[in-house]
């Protein structure tokens, strides 16, 4: 049995859910692995991500706790089938593992939510505007070159074949921020109402002006697979970013996500026209500030 050095989200997050539907079923882990030829040190590395679990085991081993939830059980099989190889595995070696984790949520994501007050987020970016935010806090040349290289690769996602819905709803006062200058703002807002223009792609601005603004917990980001249960919220910590999976948790983020909705101007709509909009959409809001830089 070889253990992994390093653990991934999704490795871990599988574990996880054999953990809970073992306890759910009242088993010990010497009792639940009986039933597919495992000892407890072993099933416990299975539960703890550090270990594989052949896709037949895997299946008994929900039977044998009980689980009858077929779509769920495959969820599980394609966690535990997936290599987890995918174009972030080039930055292994110059990333950190919360980026790579990312990387990995996003690709496997049938929906991401996404929720900003300071920044645009990430998979709408600019290449300069990257840059700018960067230029700060990364003193170093090749580390700025390798983190603008990997968040631009992880836009891919937006325009790939299984790609995800995505819906992000963002505060005024991330328009106003001139990182990099006005130049720079001004491109990184006319990427913002061209991207809208993707089918999958829902861009929701909160004015100054919101008579109630419910993100007190600050930005965030949802992302969920084919199966909603299975989701994970992000948030970004300066030491390292957190990562919820409990489904009280889940639920909490996606009212807060309706509320912000619903606090928001109504989305981009690039095909409306000037007398349509004004400044009493998102796309109306967007144009004042352009027009303003």
């Amino acid at each position: 049995m070889a253990l992994r050095t390093t653990i991934t989200e999704r490795q871990r997050r599988l574990g996880v859910e054999l953990r809970k539907l073992r306890e759910r079923a009242g088993l010990s882990a010497v009792e639940a692995g009986e039933f597919i030829g495992m000892g407890r040190a072993h099933l416990s590395h299975v539960e703890g991500g550090r270990t594989a679990i052949p896709s037949d085991s895997l299946r008994t081993l929900c039977q044998a706790c009980g689980c009858t939830c077929e779509p769920y059980i495959e969820a599980l099989i394609r966690m535990s089938e997936n290599t987890g190889k995918g174009w972030w595995s080039a930055y292994r070696r110059r990333e950190n593992q919360s980026a790579l984790d990312l990387a990995e949520l996003e690709a496997a994501a049938a929906t991401i939510r996404s929720h900003e007050t300071l920044f645009i987020p990430g998979l709408f970016q600019t290449e300069d505007y990257i840059r700018a935010i960067l230029a700060s806090v990364e003193p170093v040349r090749s580390t700025v070159d390798d983190v603008t290289a990997f968040r631009l690769e992880r836009q891919s996602v937006l325009t790939g074949e299984a790609a995800p819905t995505v819906h992000a709803v963002i505060h005024e006062s991330a328009l106003h921020m001139h990182f990099g200058g006005a130049d720079v703002m001004r491109s990184q807002l006319v990427r913002l109402i061209e991207l809208a223009r993707l089918p999958n792609v829902t861009i929701q601005v909160i004015p100054f002006r919101a008579d109630a603004y419910a993100a007190f917990s600050g930005p965030f980001l949802h992302l969920a697979p084919a199966l909603p249960e299975l989701g994970t919220v992000l948030l970004d910590h300066p030491a390292k970013a957190l990562l919820l999976r409990d489904p009280d948790d889940l639920a909490k983020y996606q009212a807060m996500f309706d509320r912000l909705e619903r606090c928001a101007l109504p989305p981009i709509d690039p095909t409306a026209t000037p007398e349509s909009h004004a400044a009493r959409d998102s796309l109306g809001l967007i144009q004042h500030i352009l027009y303003a830089l």
